[in-house]
């Protein structure tokens, strides 16, 4: 197959700050499929089951951010259980009748919480700063990770619904808290983990109540630090940067489209060197 030409890509909107194609080519030339390519297409939720439909058989694979992960699911033709779960989809994959949904985005919150160094989640309590469409594949990751209470960090009460729905589904009682800072400083202080998928605009007033938690993964790369992280490292507590994320969610992805093992040794260094 590496001798053949193959196409894959990243969509969303904006993506021209996407890191995803130096993952993705890297590993495609560690692993020997030289003429592989992957590109950034700049892809609404409304634009993407079309686009999606004229793509030819040369076509493995797409890696959907925002704003198309929902869209992502609805196209597909299959769907893995874990992307109905959470509802939304960041991996799309070529099969012989369509496309294949899964989402990779539970893997890269998991993934980086461990390499993170993050503490023991057995039992633990944790904190998930938004309510979109990453807050879902995250408090899966947390589930996993034995994670027995959240409480989800939310401007709008109404919008947090289907993750209150998920948390219900996975046996992790939860609760929806608005964005008054005292409120987010004390449920900060009280878990062993933060997990934010805010917009970076959308922190700067409760980043210091944030740092009140000693560890925190911000799914943002770009810009860094975020509010979030500055305030967590200046009180003294680790921020883990998104690409940690990106680099983990991209693994199976890779392994998806390509059907080899990630060189993750290779894609680690192609990120961060």
């Amino acid at each position: 197959m590496g001798a053949d030409v193959r196409k894959a890509a990243v969509l969303g909107s904006p993506v021209s700050h996407s890191r995803s194609p130096q993952l993705h080519l890297a590993a495609y030339r560690a692993l020997g499929l030289t003429d592989w390519t992957y590109e950034r297409i700049e892809c609404t939720a409304e634009q993407l089951p079309k686009l999606v439909s004229v793509l030819g058989p040369e076509w493995v694979g797409l890696s959907v951010t925002m704003p198309g992960k929902v869209a992502a699911l609805d196209v597909a033709t299959t769907q893995s259980d874990r992307a109905v779960l959470v509802g939304s989809a960041n991996t799309l994959v070529r099969t012989e009748n369509g496309w294949h949904a899964d989402c990779t985005d539970v893997d890269g919150v998991r993934g980086a919480l461990i390499q993170g160094g993050a503490p023991d989640l057995e039992g633990a309590s944790a904190v998930v700063l938004g309510a979109g469409g990453t807050a879902r594949p995250a408090l899966l990751a947390l589930a996993e990770l034995g994670a027995a209470q959240i409480t989800i960090v939310a401007r709008d009460a109404e919008r947090a619904r289907p993750a209150l729905e998920l948390s219900a589904i996975l046996g992790m009682p939860a609760r929806v808290i608005d964005l008054e800072k005292s409120v987010v400083a004390e449920a900060c202080g009280d878990a062993t983990v933060v997990v934010s998928t805010m917009p970076a605009t959308a922190t700067p007033s409760i980043a210091e109540a944030v740092a009140k938690c000693g560890f925190v993964l911000d799914a943002i790369y770009d810009p860094w630090p975020t509010p979030v992280a500055h305030a967590v490292e200046a009180a003294g507590g680790v921020a883990v940067n998104g690409l940690m994320m990106l680099l983990n969610q991209a693994y199976g992805q890779v392994e998806q489209f390509t059907g080899m093992p990630a060189p993750r040794d290779e894609m680690a260094a192609a990120l961060f060197n």
